[in-house]
């Protein structure tokens, strides 16, 4: 009889544990998705692309709906687990009866963060996290209300470009002196800043937002320095916090996130926790591939084959705000090593590698990310380049001709 196996969270990486069980443990567990929003799992990463018109909300579903019948797999959309009974491997459903578990997977993703600013709980203020956010911003745009975002990460970016393709007035505030600072150097950021404004959004950079202003709904957003920006509706996009309520609630060890070993277990054995939500190492990673290499690594060990999961070579290779950006590794670069650089303004292209050690450490790319993926195996395979260092700006077509072909 098979084992019942229970994942908590439809999103992303729900969907590629059970792609990977099917091919490692199928027939084995009887296995149970439950999902809070109120559709199949979907890409959230293609949001944005809903959000400015250049992909239907039905084109960004993962899987059809008869895939994960064909998969023994029970999907339950709609439902909120409200409390884990680890005692009786049980799980409560808001206005549903119990569900048992032999196997329970926590993928219960993140949460958006709101800034404790005075104002924050006024009408017109909103986040930018799912599908049911991207139905409201729509309908924002539509209506061409002035939007303010808060957040020059990918998150405020995507949707600051989204609002502004789709015909909304939009002003991006970010706190740092250079967007998504956690995957650009300097020039990269100053590039992709000229190229977001070529698109319609006004970024305001060292931005720190005091108050947002209005009797009942949102009227403007006042800056620490006393600059005051007229808006009908705020969008937070300032990061995300790992969703650990029910772990924690359940007594189950957390930190930032819900702390796993290596092969995605948490403190109670029979339960486990993958993506956003999880902590591995002391490290919360909040990107899509990374949960991925977890999902293979959790279903190896759900079908009883060796794995373990080392951490993940962080990498950001995506279309931000329309623009190809691409980032990996030790992309500053530090004593001992060198950088090379490429940047062609005009064009809206920038690359620069970080060499150590002879081998490739790190890699930023803004417009051109054709080779992308040829750089990001150079950095986690650690393979000497000595005799590709010349030509190896140049692409993988010019530093191996032969092996590009």
């Amino acid at each position: 009889m098979s084992e019942p196996l229970v994942i908590v969270g439809n999103g992303m990486a729900a969907a590629r544990l059970v792609d990977e069980l099917a091919k490692t443990a199928l027939g084995r567990y009887a296995i149970a998705v439950i999902g809070e929003e109120p559709r199949l799992a979907y890409n959230r990463v293609l949001l944005s692309s809903v959000l400015a018109g250049e992909t239907g909300s039905h084109e960004i579903e993962l899987r059809p709906a008869d895939w994960w019948r064909n998969r023994g797999v029970t999907v339950r959309y709609g439902y909120r687990v409200t409390e884990i009974d680890t005692g009786r491997r049980e799980l409560k459903i808001a206005g549903e009866e119990s569900m048992e578990y032999s196997k329970l997977v926590l993928a219960t993703g993140s949460t958006p963060l709101r800034l404790n600013v005075p104002g924050a709980d006024l009408a017109g203020v909103h986040t930018f996290r799912d599908s049911r956010d991207v139905d409201l911003l729509l309908t924002l745009a539509a209506g061409r209300k002035r939007v303010v975002v808060i957040g020059g990460g990918l998150l405020g970016l995507e949707a600051a470009y989204g609002l502004a393709k789709a015909g909304a007035p939009v002003t991006l505030l970010h706190l740092m002196d250079r967007l998504m600072e956690r995957q650009l150097d300097l020039p990269a950021a100053d590039l992709l800043k000229t190229l977001v404004e070529r698109k319609g959004v006004r970024v305001l950079l060292n931005a720190s937002t005091a108050r947002i202003h209005g009797e009942g709904h949102v009227e403007a957003v006042e800056l620490a320095d006393g600059s005051r920006i007229e808006a009908d509706a705020v969008i937070f996009a300032a990061g995300i916090r790992p969703n650990i309520a029910l772990a924690k609630e359940a007594g189950i060890a957390v930190n930032r996130g819900i702390v796993v070993n290596d092969v995605m277990q948490t403190a109670s054995s029979d339960i486990f926790a993958l993506g956003e939500c999880a902590e591995h190492r002391g490290i919360c990673y909040g990107l899509v591939e990374p949960a991925y290499e977890q999902a293979r690594v959790l279903a190896r060990h759900l079908a009883d084959r060796p794995a373990a999961y080392q951490g993940s070579v962080v990498s950001t290779n995506l279309k931000v705000s329309g623009v190809s950006v691409f980032s990996a590794g030790d992309f500053i670069g530090g004593e001992g090593s060198e950088s090379l650089v490429l940047s062609d303004v005009k064009r809206g292209t920038y690359k620069k590698l970080v060499i150590a050690d002879g081998r490739l450490t790190g890699a930023v790319l803004i417009g051109d990310t054709v080779d992308a993926l040829w750089y990001l195996e150079l950095i986690r395979t650690c393979e000497k380049i000595a005799a590709i260092r010349t030509d190896m700006m140049f692409g993988r077509a010019v530093a191996r001709p032969s092996k590009a072909a």
